[in-house]
This record gives structure tokens, sequence and C-alpha cells, in this order.
């Protein structure tokens, strides 16, 4: 009897475990940003970021047109008024991550928080927006490095959220997410097959085309980055130098070595001239 029990109460356990469980809320005092993790059990948890990293908007040179863009629309989402969702599309490296950071901490003493969601974990959307639907905070929902193959399930999840579903009625709630790709989905020449060209010249559109630049016309708002030139990656460098201390000699002085790491990353970006500052300052004392 006692081993039939036994089993009865690990059935159980498991069937509990395999049921969906509701999402806890967690400690909002803990930190200004959070992160969404799916567990191996299946339950959600919601996470503060004990340190979270410092950015500046004014630490980011050479993308004022991008920053002024985004500064506007959280502003505008901070203060109770009408904002969109933003994908930010781009070259890799041209601070797409470093802006949305940089605007939490420029808006966080008036109530904005950030959760981080993983492209897997999309498909739980619906149970963040309404666990946070009521709370006084401005949260945006923040998609790094976002891109999907064909078939994935966050991809539905996500693109209902964006248009005309919960994420559209709760005034709380933006998306920002970030890509290499434009449309966030893989692009071939054989798509190109589905367009068929009538007698008299109408193109119609296939349906694989169409849904694949679906989801991302569902954000109101893209912000565009491109590689930079030679120019805007020194001067970049130079703020990062100077913000470490370095003198103004001492940043001309490193400017062939600035570029000679470029050249060994094959990049000129945001990121190559703040990783090149970190190891410079790292080797040379400022004066």
């Amino acid at each position: 009897m006692e081993r039939f029990m036994a089993r009865v109460e690990l059935f159980m356990a498991r069937v509990e475990a395999s049921l969906p469980h509701t999402l806890t809320a967690p400690d909002w005092a803990a930190s200004i940003a959070f992160r969404y993790r799916r567990r191996s059990s299946g339950q959600g948890v919601i996470s503060p970021v004990a340190h979270v990293g410092a950015m500046a908007l004014d630490d980011l040179r050479e993308i004022d047109d991008q920053k002024e863009k985004i500064q506007r629309n959280t502003a505008q989402f901070v203060a109770g008024r009408t904002a969109n969702n933003v994908l930010l599309t781009g070259a890799r490296g041209t601070g797409k991550s470093s802006l949305i950071r940089a605007c939490l901490h420029t808006y966080a003493a008036q109530g904005l928080r950030l959760i981080e969601v993983d492209k897997a974990d999309l498909i739980d959307l619906q149970d963040i927006i309404e666990l946070v639907a009521q709370r006084p905070e401005k949260f945006i929902i923040f998609c790094d490095d976002l891109s999907f193959d064909d078939g994935e399930p966050g991809y539905k999840a996500l693109k209902s959220v964006l248009d005309g579903s919960v994420a559209a009625s709760t005034p709380n709630v933006l998306i920002y997410a970030t890509s290499n790709r434009r449309h966030l989905l893989p692009e071939y020449m054989s798509d190109n097959q589905t367009y068929k060209h009538t007698e008299d010249g109408e193109v119609h559109p296939g349906e694989g085309v169409e849904e694949k630049i679906s989801l991302s016309e569902r954000f109101g708002l893209w912000i565009s980055f491109y590689p930079f030139s030679q120019d805007e990656y020194l001067a970049i460098v130079g703020q990062w130098l100077a913000h470490a201390g370095f003198a103004p000699e001492q940043i001309a002085a490193a400017r062939a070595e600035a570029l000679l790491w470029s050249l060994e990353r094959g990049a000129r970006s945001g990121r190559v001239a703040f990783q090149f500052a970190r190891d410079f300052a790292g080797r040379t004392a400022p004066l």
C-alpha cells in the first residue's frame, strides 16, 4: 500500500508540474530591470537584475538621429501619451541595445522599467503583459537580437501582441526589439518566385513574402542603424577614452592603434570602439 501511495504521489507531482502556473510577480522595487526566464519545470519566473550596466544617452555618439527618435517616443510613453512599439535594425555594434539601456536609466526615476524576454520565451508574452497591466510603472518588454526561423512559436505570439491584442489596450507596456534583420525572418531568392506578372502588368505579391514582412510592419517606429565611417569610429574612441580620463594628446596618439584594432576586428562600430578603449585604458594610465 505504501509503495502504491508513493507512486500516486509521484504521478500527481508530475501532473502538477505539467499544469500551467500563474506567473508570480517579483519585488518590483528590487531593480529597474528584470529578466523573464522559463525554468526546466515549465514555470516562468521574472527575476530582478542585480547589476544594471550604467549607460547615459550622452555617452552614445554619432547616432543623434536615432537617439532623438527613441528618446522622443520613450518620453511620450513615460508621460502617459501615446507611443509606438519600436524595432531597431541595422549594423551590429552600432548602439541599438545600448540606446534602449540608456533610455531606461534616463527615465527610471519617472517610473520606467524594463523586462528582457528571450525569443524562445515570447510564447509567454501575454502572461507577462497581464501581470504588469495594473502596475503604476511603465514597462518596456525588451527583445534583444531578435530574429526568427520559419515556424518558431514565438513569432506568432509576438505578432498577435503587437497588433490589436493585449499590448494595444495596455497603456503601460511597449515592446522594444533589436535585430540585424529588418524583417526579422530569413529572406531567400526563391521568395521572388511567388510573384506573378499578369498581362496588364499588375504584380501580385506572394503570400509567403507578405508573411515575412508582416511582423516588422506591426512595429510603429522603425529606427535604422548604419556602419560608422572612420571619422565617426575615431570620434567614438575619443569619447570613451575621454570618459576614462585620458588627455587630448593621449587620445590623438591612440588613433593609429584604434584603427589597427578595427582592421583586426574587421569592423568599425561603437562596440569595437568601446572594446578598444577598455583595452587601451587597461594597459595605459591616463595623465
